[in-house]
């Protein structure tokens, strides 16, 4: 005949029964829903840059875990989804000499939409198909960096036989901030601490012609604290002959030979340009071949291979268009 345990083990079993299925039942729990929704966009700007188009701008939101898109709407209509590394946008296809009104919200991963922001309105400029002719460039461009994510540009207004309505600044061959056509300055905004950067504007009137570039101007953002001092090589030129693009460039002074340098097209990884023991001396030169048609436009950077085997700092861009 079996013996009944003791009630002090009896109670120890159950104890012991209790805390594991509090334990499985913590670990199947799912995390916390999030139902907290991002900020409202501020700062929310509208420029009218033709007859029709608006060039709308703001500063990002914030949320308790990220904001992931936003989303712009006219006259209460979304019109425009954009990642959340996207801060301005062009909404063409409007009608010419009227009023629009525009709001942005944020969006985060669960979906949660943030609060409209505050509405801005523009209004378009008056058609003028006949106008075919574009501003002139913008003249003697001056960068100044301001502290270590941000820059001002300044320059000599265009002339248009109409009137410029905007000018565009342009970062490599992307364009990254339009400032009204009365505007001679620029403030660029989230830029990277210790990083070169090349700059050019362009005018635009009504009829969307848009002038040549003004000449390129380059800054180095302020380094963060404590960060090395920066690394990339200087004064690089890309000229492009028929089926071959040539670079010439300063290597760092790294206080060592520096062998090897990558090469990146458009951003991505193209080649690595090894010299071996002994890189020439002063400027240096490499030419590689090209199979893209005529017109075809790179943006070309190089950084070098430091002697401690780590990457440095990229040079400040370079376009160039294949002839």
């Amino acid at each position: 005949m079996q013996r009944p345990l003791p009630a002090r083990l009896l109670a120890a079993a159950a104890a012991l029964l209790l805390l594991a299925l509090t334990a499985c039942s913590g670990a199947a729990e799912p995390p916390p829903k999030d139902t907290r929704a991002p900020t409202a966009p501020t700062g929310v700007t509208a420029t009218a840059g033709s007859a029709t188009t608006v060039h709308v701008m703001w500063s990002a939101a914030t949320d308790d875990r990220a904001v992931t898109g936003y989303v712009v709407y006219r006259e209460g209509r979304q019109v425009k989804e954009l990642p959340a590394t996207t801060l301005m946008t062009d909404i063409a296809g409007l009608a010419p000499a009227a009023r629009h009104a525009f709001t942005v919200r944020a969006r985060d991963a669960a979906g949660n939409a943030s609060p409209p922001s505050a509405t801005v309105a523009a209004t378009t400029l008056p058609a003028n198909a006949e106008d075919r002719t574009p501003p002139t460039a913008p003249r003697s461009l001056r960068a100044t960096a301001g502290g270590s994510r941000a820059a001002t540009l300044e320059w000599t207004p265009s002339r248009d036989d109409t009137r410029v309505t905007a000018y565009d600044v342009y970062q490599a061959d992307t364009r990254v901030h339009t400032a009204p056509g009365t505007a001679t300055t620029a403030r660029v905004t989230g830029l990277r601490p210790g990083t070169a950067y090349a700059f050019t504007v362009r005018a635009r009137d009504a009829a969307e012609n848009s002038s040549p570039d003004s000449p390129r101007v380059e800054l180095t953002t302020a380094s963060a604290p404590g960060a090395p001092p920066n690394t990339a090589p200087e004064h690089l030129t890309a000229t492009a002959t028929k089926g071959e693009i040539t670079l010439t460039w300063t290597p760092p002074d790294t206080g060592g030979p520096v062998t090897h340098h990558e090469l990146h097209l458009d951003g991505r990884f193209t080649t690595t340009i090894v010299w071996g023991a002994t890189p020439p001396p002063g400027r240096a030169t490499y030419t590689f071949p090209v199979q893209d048609p005529p017109g075809t436009r790179y943006t070309v950077t190089l950084r070098a291979r430091l002697p401690d085997g780590t990457w440095g700092d990229f040079s400040a861009p370079r376009v160039v268009v294949v002839r």
